[in-house]
């Protein structure tokens, strides 16, 4: 009965955090992080700032790391802490995101707001984004990315199934197309501010650089299938299809 009301209740707290993060990023990029709640003055206000645009990239690489999975075992009841960790793990990336983007401290200062056809151009750019991310999410199995597989496995009381590496739908066309729709939810967006700049800037290279660290924990879980698929996929930009030539005869 606890490890059934454990699940539910990690279950619940997960998605209603994940909504609540993916709801105040696409609100506050909407405005250009110019509608944020923080309120600091001066210094103060870049100081927390900075504090809260680098600890989502900084803590998110370390939890790929075997200190970090080590350490996201340990933040569920014990006996639980492996079967949890992906959903342990989406818990703590929204509440990062939903700080982000709700306690940033705005400059005031507005350097471009989409208006008329601008403004549609930007707002459907902005939504494929965010449909290329469901894509991409979907495509590396949607129930590790949303924290599911963990309180679900622990609810039917068995070892989390991951899904295999994935090399299908967007991941056939290049090796990292989270990292990159998410950028792109960065840069299609219709407010521009100093601060959008400020956080567009910084999670652009982290999306670019991120990655290693999970293309390394790849490599060890892997090996050389990761090393083939490597080769043969571009990091982050498609490559051209190349059609064959249909006048070319069958050898």
């Amino acid at each position: 009965m606890i490890r059934v009301a454990t699940a539910l209740a990690y279950g619940v707290v997960c998605h209603l955090i994940f909504a609540l993060a993916v709801l105040a990023m696409i609100w506050a990029l909407h405005e250009g992080m110019s509608g944020s709640f923080g309120r600091l003055e001066g210094a103060w206000a870049i100081v927390a700032n900075a504090v809260l645009l680098l600890q989502f990239p900084l803590a998110h690489s370390a939890l790929l790391t075997r200190p970090g999975q080590r350490l996201l075992a340990r933040l569920a009841p014990a006996g639980h802490g492996r079967t949890l960790s992906t959903t342990t793990f989406a818990i703590v990336a929204s509440v990062q995101l939903a700080l982000l983007f709700l306690l940033w401290t705005p400059s005031g200062i507005v350097w471009w707001r989409a208006d008329g056809l601008a403004y549609a151009v930007m707002i459907g750019l902005f939504a494929a984004s965010w449909l290329l991310l469901m894509k991409a999410s979907f495509d590396a199995g949607a129930e590790v990315q949303s924290g599911v597989l963990g309180w679900w496995s622990l609810l039917l009381n068995r070892v989390p199934v991951y899904p295999d590496m994935p090399v299908r739908g967007l991941f056939a066309r290049i090796r990292q197309p989270i990292y990159l729709a998410f950028a792109l939810t960065l840069w299609t967006v219709p407010t521009w501010t100093p601060d959008q700049l400020a956080v567009s800037g910084t999670l652009t290279a982290y999306c670019l650089a991120g990655p290693l660290f999970k293309e390394r924990r790849f490599d060890r879980l892997f090996g050389p299938r990761f090393e083939s698929y490597r080769r043969a996929t571009p990091y982050m930009l498609p490559r051209p299809r190349r059609h064959a030539n249909r006048d070319t005869r069958a050898s």
